[in-house]
């Protein structure tokens, strides 16, 4: 049985590099502020296309209204490994912000990964009509 890949290639411990995750505060508020929305099940997705290459960048926003950070936590690990299971192979340059519904807790983790994909299904749709990024 081999390894997944990440979405930054190849290793022994398959994860996220920094350059495939949103780590700064003004990368959140700007897809935020500019961007747009995909609503699922469980999840909210707010993405915002980027000029240049570089594939998706993925950031996880859990508030303190969803649980303790146990709870919180548990929820970003599932999230982060239904992302990392589903990266497309293709993707453009867009940044997503996910934010979990307090159902992904107990939810079956096959139907996140298919929202997940979902997800992602539709914010390349969208990317691919609307051609070139706004700047």
């Amino acid at each position: 049985m081999g390894a997944i890949a990440s979405p930054g290639g190849a290793g022994k411990r398959a994860g996220f590099p920094s350059s495939a995750r949103l780590l700064r505060h003004s990368d959140f508020e700007r897809v935020y502020k500019q961007g747009r929305r995909h609503f699922g099940a469980h999840l909210t997705a707010f993405y915002l296309q980027r000029s240049g290459t570089g594939g998706f960048r993925v950031g996880f926003t859990v508030g303190k209204v969803l649980g303790n950070a146990v709870q919180r936590n548990r929820m970003k690990r599932r999230l982060r490994e239904a992302v990392r299971l589903h990266w497309p192979v293709s993707a453009p340059a867009v940044d997503i912000v996910i934010n979990p519904k307090k159902a992904v807790l107990k939810m079956e983790f096959a139907a996140l990964g298919e929202e997940v994909s979902r997800a992602f299904a539709v914010i390349q749709k969208f990317v691919a009509k609307s051609g070139e990024p706004d700047k």
